[in-house]
């Protein structure tokens, strides 16, 4: 009899070995004389225990991590295929505590079968939500996504179904959905882990929401850095088209859409929606001035529905379930589930989806484990490159919008890159504007210029450099580039910045003796 073992082929367990474990498990239990079948699924999210290894038992799917494919043979011999007991056994992985204290929904299907596998999504109650929503009205639809409280999980947070609504409402014989698959911000992955391990409930929220809005074509702007996600992505819309679900005719409700990938090329500045329109375009990725937004002229001119992975990723959970279930998670204004990512200086890093309402210390304590140095966590940043530094008396904040900002930061894509005691804030706020001169799209002044007089700035201010007239000067340069920039990157970089001086004055003080910053990064 054969027995079924899982192992991601996810492009972050690949890069520390599973294919590696896979070829060494297959060669091993040959040699035990076992029958093996073995499953390259996407991963669970637990990224400090890959590459895990999974196998079918009796008491449910038993995990071993992280497994070093020199270790598989004696595994194997240990007992492995049987779920013996080891070192390595983490038991029944969907009773790990990291695991287990999820609600997971956006992520439920994802490390559990091969992710193009489109019957064993079907199976597990994949495209349900499609078949629901095509009985609805758009309108309907669009009403149900209102009420479920969906906010957009790129930045910003902006109604979802006021985006669906104002695209509705056009009228134009064509329109697009536009999925924003560029996902760059430092400390995030949960776009690409859901592409990687369940591409199938993306391709079904872009279904729905083209249903909703009318629209007959989509595009998924995909960054090129993701080849894994891209073939992934490739195989599974090529599946579903010979399946029905996309084409001339979907599912047979008269419905025509269809979806295509396209390939960035590099830049950060195409994550703005707009920019993002233009290289999609094949123009240069520049940001346009707003208005027209897109919903009313986006792609080629077109009303445009452009989300996130994420926000068209939680669609079809609303469609089967109802807006009022998915509006029952989460708290105040922020409603449903965020996949938060640990990343940095953190013990358990990898992937946590929790509705609205977790604090920040229990996402870093209670399933992060703290630093994985040992010392005490100095800061956090939430929000991509952008967002600002949080210091520890922060790190009661719960996840929710207001919330953070209140707490002078920013949610963004819920990416969470941790920093010890040993880091020096004085380099990340030079960062920041050595980032924000780099990735500017060039197209205004306070971005272009400002943030290469902002790196100036801080070495002249951690030089002692007329300290006073230093620190003004900062602060009016950050107050330009918020003001005046075209969008969110030259105007959020003040954040990483000004909350660096606010909580951390120390690390820009000139040491009297030697001539340096106080502390070392």
């Amino acid at each position: 009899m054969s027995t079924r073992v899982y192992i991601a082929r996810d492009a972050a367990a690949r890069s520390v070995g599973a294919d590696r474990v896979a070829t060494a498990l297959a060669a091993a239990a040959t040699a035990a004389g076992r029958d093996v079948d073995i499953v390259r699924t996407g991963s669970r999210g637990l990224l400090w225990l890959e590459p895990l290894v999974e196998v079918e038992t009796p008491a449910g799917r038993v995990a071993y991590g992280p497994v070093d494919a020199r270790e598989v043979a004696a595994l194997v011999t240990a007992g492995l295929l049987d779920g013996a007991p080891h070192a390595l056994n983490v038991g029944p992985i969907e009773r790990h505590p990291y695991f287990a204290g999820q609600e997971r929904v956006v992520f439920a299907r994802c490390g559990l079968d091969q992710p193009t596998d489109l019957d064993a999504c079907v199976a597990r109650g994949g495209f349900r939500g499609l078949r629901r929503a095509l009985e609805m009205a758009p309108g309907a639809v669009v009403d149900a996504v209102r009420d479920a409280g969906l906010r957009g999980r790129g930045g910003a947070g902006f109604p979802t179904g006021i985006k669906w609504r104002t695209v509705l409402d056009q009228q134009h014989p064509r329109k697009y959905i536009v999925c924003n698959a560029d996902e760059g911000d430092s400390g995030t992955f949960s776009d690409r882990m859901l592409m990687e391990g369940d591409p199938y409930c993306l391709i079904e929220g872009m279904i729905i929401a083209a249903h909703a809005v009318g629209a007959s074509q989509g595009y998924v702007y995909l960054r090129s850095e993701y080849p894994d996600a891209h073939r992934t992505l490739a195989d599974a819309i090529a599946r579903a088209r010979a399946a029905g679900y996309l084409g001339a005719d979907v599912l047979g409700s008269g419905l025509a859409f269809d979806i295509d990938i396209r390939l960035g090329a590099g830049a950060y500045i195409c994550g703005e929606e707009t920019s993002l329109l233009d290289s999609l375009e094949g123009k240069r990725g520049q940001v346009r001035a707003k208005p027209p937004l897109p919903a009313i002229e986006g792609a080629f001119g077109c009303p445009t529905v452009v989300n996130n992975v994420i926000t068209l990723a939680s669609v079809p959970a609303i469609a089967e379930h109802g807006a009022a279930w998915y509006h029952d998670h989460g708290t105040g204004r922020s409603r449903g589930t965020l996949p938060l990512q640990l990343a940095g200086n953190i013990r358990h890093g990898g992937l946590v989806e929790k509705a609205f309402g977790v604090t920040l210390r229990e996402l870093l304590y209670d399933y992060g484990g703290g630093s994985l140095s040992g010392r005490p966590i100095k800061a956090v940043q939430v929000g991509g490159p952008l967002g600002a530094w949080l210091p520890e008396a922060a790190f009661d904040t719960p996840i929710d919008y207001e919330a953070f900002v209140a707490a002078g930061g920013m949610l963004g894509h819920g990416g969470i890159v941790v920093v010890d005691d040993t880091m020096n804030m004085a380099d990340m706020a030079r960062y920041a504007f050595e980032f924000c001169a780099i990735e500017s799209c060039g197209k205004c002044t306070p971005c272009r210029i400002g943030s290469t007089r902002g790196v100036e700035v801080v070495d002249r201010l951690r030089a002692g450099d007329r300290r006073e007239a230093s620190l003004e000067l900062l602060h009016d340069l950050c107050h330009t580039m918020r003001n005046g920039s075209l969008c969110a990157l030259g105007g959020l970089t003040p954040d990483p910045v000004e909350s660096a001086l606010k909580h951390f004055p120390e690390d820009f003080a000139l040491h009297p003796a030697t001539g340096a910053t106080g502390t070392t990064g």
